[in-house]
């Protein structure tokens, strides 16, 4: 057994040290990056003026690291002490963050958001991976649920700490907390018990002597393309993905062009935005409470997630071009976003709880890593796509056609679900003996 598990099958995981201290970490980081999102967006938007195209290549400086990093750190944190690259990461990315409050131009800043989304995609799939260390195979599920909740409440409470502590310090003072809060995690993971020097997966420590070989003499390049061929190799989580992938490019759309669309209603409140961006929050921390409590097979969650995700979204475009009631068109709109952010969590939280289970610790980190740098693209590519379907259609048809496609893309995989977990069983049971065990027991 990996030793990092020793005294924690018995126990549940609040009596996990390593998980709760790595937990710990997540939350003070996860409340470190609202503070800094939040206080660059007012510098840059308010201080500084910037055009909405220098504010869309801020994002893409924060998502690009990610596209094209992301299989790279996979390999990485595969390879290295996941502890150390994830203490690295964090005090690397304090010292940027003090870099970004003495920058004077766009340009410096674009520079320094580079470097901090390249320390940012060596620290998540070294986080996923290290997970997969300190965690029991049968507290996996409820792992991923505690995380993904912490990510929601952080979405939901961060903005508006951020706003408090600039209110009350300025805004330079909010880069100078932030960076503390990294400095902080750094601290907690220290208190994570670290890798030992030698010491492999359950998987690669019971391959046969020739597997072993072949796995050390693989190169560099050769390991970038793993985790995307242990995607491929089982038809449930390539469906997963791809569904994942969509759904993200379908949200990033809607939030992005969510303005545009807002701007239609006569005399429209300039505190809806935010109140819709907060419903959603909800919404996706109510999926991440409950998701684990319903029985369904990790397909048919994503499935419903999908179809009522696309379903709202074209349903809020139909209410803004209505003669309803003004109040009753924001009520739709609150419950409209609500019930997309507990969509988009039916389809995120079930694949990262299914990700974590199936894939071997020894190539977790490029796994994860994969997934990143093509969630990422979603990210890149959706703004994008959104701008240019306003521009030819307007935001109303842009939402109802994106949203039924939404829609339509969750019941094909419910009609498909039996096919595709059919092909994934023949796939399972046509490896080897060893494989076929070692992934009964994730």
């Amino acid at each position: 057994m990996n030793p990092n598990l020793q005294g924690t099958v018995k126990g549940g995981l609040t009596r996990n040290r390593n998980y709760m201290m790595l937990m710990a970490a997540q939350l003070i980081s996860n409340l470190g990056e609202w503070l800094y999102i939040i206080a660059l967006l007012t510098m840059v938007g308010f201080k500084w003026n910037a055009t909405p195209w220098e504010i869309t290549a801020i994002t893409l400086s924060m998502a690009i690291p990610v596209l094209i990093g992301g299989p790279v750190a996979g390999v990485i944190g595969d390879r290295f002490d996941r502890k150390m690259l994830m203490i690295v990461s964090d005090l690397t990315r304090a010292l940027i963050l003090v870099g970004i409050m003495f920058s004077g131009n766009l340009w410096q800043i674009y520079v320094l958001l580079v470097l901090k989304g390249m320390m940012d995609v060596l620290f998540s799939p070294a986080k996923s991976g290290k997970v997969k260390e300190v965690v029991p195979p049968q507290h996996l599920e409820q792992a991923v649920t505690i995380s993904s909740s912490m990510e929601q409440m952080m979405k939901i409470v961060g903005p508006a700490l951020g706003g408090l502590v600039m209110a009350a310090f300025g805004i330079q003072q909010c880069f100078v907390v932030t960076s503390i809060t990294f400095v902080i995690s750094a601290l907690f993971l220290i208190g994570v018990q670290g890798k030992k020097k030698g010491e492999s997966s359950d998987l690669s420590a019971n391959t046969s002597g020739s597997e072993t070989t072949s796995h050390e003499k693989k190169t560099f390049l050769q390991e970038l393309s793993t985790g995307l061929s242990v995607i491929y190799s089982m038809p449930l989580l390539l469906s997963g993905l791809v569904t994942l992938c969509s759904v993200m490019l379908v949200l990033q759309m809607a939030d992005t062009q969510t303005v545009t669309l807002f701007r239609i209603i006569p005399g429209v409140s300039d505190d809806l935005l935010g109140y819709c961006i907060s419903a959603s929050g909800f919404g996706t921390l109510l999926a991440a409470l409950i998701v684990r409590k319903i029985s369904w097979s990790t397909l048919n969650k994503m499935g419903v997630g999908a179809a009522a995700t696309g379903i709202v979204f074209a349903l809020a475009a139909v209410a803004v071009v209505s003669s309803l009631p003004e109040m009753m068109v924001y009520v739709i709109l609150f419950t409209a976003f609500f019930l997309a952010g507990a969509g988009g969590g039916f389809v995120f939280i079930p694949f990262q709880m299914l990700l974590m289970k199936r894939t071997p610790e020894h190539m977790t980190s490029r796994v994860f890593g994969t997934v990143g740098s093509l969630t990422s693209a979603a990210v890149i590519v959706g703004p994008m796509l959104g701008g240019m379907l306003v521009t030819m259609w307007g935001p109303v048809t842009t939402f109802i056609i994106s949203g039924l496609g939404t829609a339509l893309l969750g019941m094909t995989l419910l009609i498909l679900k039996g096919r595709i977990e059919q092909r994934d069983h023949s796939t399972t049971s046509e490896r080897s003996p060893l494989q076929a065990v070692t992934e009964s027991s994730l």
